[in-house]
């Protein structure tokens, strides 16, 4: 197996570019279970850990933008008030070992389902930010995800950043397992509410072969919100649209069984998640003053 370690994004893209079959190393928490237990031997290993540019994120106009190489500690700690969606579900990933070691841009590109980064992201509406030697291009991130494992780059390409919207509203994650941390999800499911364009956003995990938005849920809810003018008043959010919000979101899982749980499970999980992360974000946003904040 061939290790290749470039110093610049420029030469990372050129090698890639020359070896499409290279697998692009970060922090390698999945990669290298894979080659311990050896069901995975590529031909050559792409090490980017020591392209600082892919540690850094920056507010960008109306996005945030993260490098693919900044870890789910830097979103705990740096991005708490920035993506809140995105820290929340960090700190239920792994051990503060795997947090510091996991990547944003290396959870994308595994593309588990069971990630517990791409829910939140995919509630936010985020994009991925793919290169190559022959430039650059944005994909939507429920695009992305093709299959099983399996995502939209193709070869010669590689994963620079996420562009993620920043949030005018509250963003909630939660999900079950046998513990809060430390464990792959038996399902998971993030909201996230966009007052500034009266639009609602989902992701569900580890409930389909591919991190999954519900879109019927998000139209029903921003729909429930708008027809009661509760964008604006803010008032009470009745029971019965939680609880179709919980219905719909259940409807659009396509869980299967496995030794973690059952799919009615799941789809009962998914129900009850949807429900209480609505019941979260409508708390903080009838809390937060009319500029999004806190009050």
């Amino acid at each position: 197996m061939e290790f290749v370690q470039p110093r610049t994004w420029t030469e990372a893209l050129a090698i890639q570019a020359d070896m499409p079959a290279a697998v692009p190393l970060a922090g390698g928490t999945d990669l290298m279970v894979e080659l311990n237990f050896a069901t995975r031997r590529p031909a050559a290993l792409l090490d980017l850990t020591r392209i600082s540019e892919l540690r850094r994120w920056a507010i960008d106009g109306d996005y945030v933008r993260l490098g693919a190489g900044v870890t789910y500690s830097q979103a705990i700690t740096e991005l708490g008030d920035t993506l809140p969606g995105l820290a929340l579900a960090a700190r239920t990933i792994g051990s503060p070992q795997i947090r510091n070691r996991g990547t944003v841009g290396g959870n994308l590109g595994t593309a588990s389902p069971a990630g517990d980064a791409h829910p939140p992201m995919l509630a936010a509406r985020a994009e991925v930010e793919i290169a190559s030697i022959q430039g650059t291009r944005l994909l939507a991130l429920d695009q992305f995800f093709v299959g099983a494992k399996r995502n939209a780059l193709e070869p010669g390409e590689l994963i620079a950043a996420v562009r993620i919207p920043r949030p005018s509203g509250p963003e909630q994650f939660s999900k079950i397992g046998t513990r809060n941390a430390m464990v792959i999800a038996v399902a998971a499911f993030s909201l996230a509410l966009h007052p500034n364009r009266r639009e609602v956003g989902t992701g569900i995990g580890s409930a389909a072969p591919t991190p999954r938005r519900a879109p019927q849920a998000e139209d029903f809810l921003a729909g429930a919100l708008a027809d009661a003018s509760l964008w604006e008043s803010r008032g009470r959010l009745p029971d019965a649209v939680a609880i179709e919000f919980g219905r719909l979101v259940a409807a659009a899982a396509d869980p299967i069984d496995d030794v973690r749980g059952t799919a009615a499970y799941r789809r009962h999980g998914l129900s009850v998640l949807a429900r209480r992360t609505l019941a979260w974000a409508w708390r903080d946003y009838q809390n937060a003053r009319p500029d999004g904040r806190g009050g």
